[in-house]
């Protein structure tokens, strides 16, 4: 068969059946049917005289044909998108448009307020929707198009995601402007001698702070265990716990600060988004927005 008489449509099939290693999530990515996404393949094992995708434990595994065409498939339609999209204007102060963001809790406190001002002075149409999933189901949002940029500590690693550094923070000690220890140095024995509150996504398990403090054989007495910020000020306000949260936050509800008496590592927050709309001029928009009101954020700090 002619590959002059192939369906084109027929590789956007096959790119996602790789990507996926599944029938079911290729159909929901893009938004078919799995029977026909079952036709698509049928038709390709016939243009190449290849099985090309095989069933194993891990899903539909490549055949080594399909290996070796995947780089070319992936490149030929990224070409043809650029083609399209070169011709497709995105202008933010007049688009009518919604963006999707997942983002964790410290990244909506850092940007929310900036971002919302930028758009209301420069892309009045433009509308957010912010959510938050487990991590496990960002790639296949970000691939369907549900979700259009993700804003996450650098722990989503896929290979058809792309990500950028968006900014760094540091760790520091909120407590309240009363609190015993505001006006005295914190060391560590006066650190471990209080008790703390934790804040963390997880329902379990130890995060950054705990981890350090591990490290050099400490642990610290946490009273009370907390998934959102929102409390916390109120909370450290009317109690003698101390906070250990990063300095933008700490920053963004102006709660009195001390730093803290053993090194931390650094929080760092990147943004992904799926292959496919590397080049898509409104993502493009979104990621270099949100990437200079961090970086103005972060120099500004």
């Amino acid at each position: 068969m002619s590959l002059a008489k192939v369906d084109l449509n027929l590789f956007v099939v096959f790119d996602a059946i790789f990507a996926q290693q599944s029938l079911t999530r290729a159909a929901e990515v893009l938004h078919v049917t799995q029977p026909a996404v079952s036709n698509s393949l049928a038709r390709l094992r016939d243009v190449f005289a290849d099985p090309l995708f095989v069933r194993s434990p891990q899903g539909m595994s490549p055949t080594p044909l399909a290996r070796q065409l995947i780089d070319p498939v992936r490149q030929s339609l990224r070409l043809l998108d650029d083609c399209v999209r070169a011709r497709v204007d995105f202008d933010p102060h007049s688009a009518q448009h919604t963006f999707r963001i997942h983002a964790t809790e410290q990244a909506e406190i850092s940007l929310l307020p900036r971002l919302l001002e930028h758009l209301r002075k420069f892309a009045p149409g433009i509308k957010l929707e912010m959510v938050f999933m487990s991590r496990r189901d960002v790639p296949l949002a970000l691939a369907s198009g549900e979700l259009q940029l993700s804003l996450d500590a650098p722990l989503l690693n896929h290979p058809e995601l792309l990500s950028a550094p968006l900014s760094r923070d540091d760790y520091v000690c909120a407590l309240r402007e009363t609190h015993p220890l505001r006006r005295k140095k914190l060391g560590l024995k006066q650190y471990l001698a209080a008790s703390h509150v934790n804040v963390s996504s997880r329902v379990k398990g130890s995060g950054h702070i705990d981890l350090a403090l591990r490290s050099i054989g400490q642990k610290r007495s946490i009273a009370l265990r907390l998934q959102h910020y929102a409390a916390l000020p109120g909370l450290l306000a009317s109690s003698d716990l101390l906070a250990s949260i990063p300095r933008s936050v700490a920053q963004y509800w102006q709660l009195p600060n001390k730093p803290l008496p053993f090194e931390t590592p650094v929080m760092e927050l990147h943004a992904f988004w799926h292959r496919s709309a590397d080049h898509d001029p409104a993502t493009l928009w979104l990621r270099e927005t949100v990437a200079s009101l961090l970086q103005q954020h972060s120099a500004n700090r």
